[in-house]
């Protein structure tokens, strides 16, 4: 990176990950009255989504997309958005990303002005987009919903509320 920034082009350094959000619950602790134990809608189901978002650490600026399922075609969907959000005029962007298959997988098309840089195996304590799901989860926690529509309601309010 110091040696783009020394040839005089821009760098942008963004950090990528997905989360998988479904029907099956997501509990957290709550307060109850002493000798009585609070009561949780239960109906696990199967059915999810993923949140796939691109943040600048140095800015918080960010993107974020929402995909039934991840693999190398919706990567590439993915790195094209992002690069489109961008926008043409946008210099060389770096993406800092984990491993997984559909990351590292040779049929992944990454558009010019991207570059994907790898994390090192097993450290999804380097990724700062990890510190992100937390905050995402508590728009879910003890709720129940209907169908994914709804819960996918709930995950985009949650978004543009921690965009500011």
């Amino acid at each position: 990176m110091e040696a783009a920034r020394a040839a005089g082009r821009r760098v942008r350094v963004f950090a990528y990950d997905e989360h998988r959000l479904g029907l099956k619950p997501v509990y957290r602790r709550v307060w109850g009255r002493k000798g009585e134990r609070p009561k949780a809608v239960v109906a696990h189901r199967y059915r999810w989504f993923y949140l796939c978002t691109f943040v600048e650490p140095e800015t918080g600026e960010a993107l974020s997309l929402l995909v039934d399922g991840v693999d190398t075609e919706v990567m590439s969907w993915a790195l094209r958005e992002f690069r489109g959000w961008l926008g043409e005029e946008e210099g060389e962007v770096w993406v800092v990303l984990d491993r997984a298959g559909w990351h590292v997988s040779p049929r992944v098309e990454v558009p010019e002005g991207v570059r994907l840089v790898f994390l090192p195996p097993y450290s999804p304590e380097l990724q700062p987009v990890e510190r992100v799901w937390p905050l995402v989860n508590e728009a879910v926690a003890n709720r129940y919903f209907a169908d994914l529509e709804a819960l996918m309601e709930a995950v985009e309010g949650r978004w543009l509320v921690l965009q500011g």
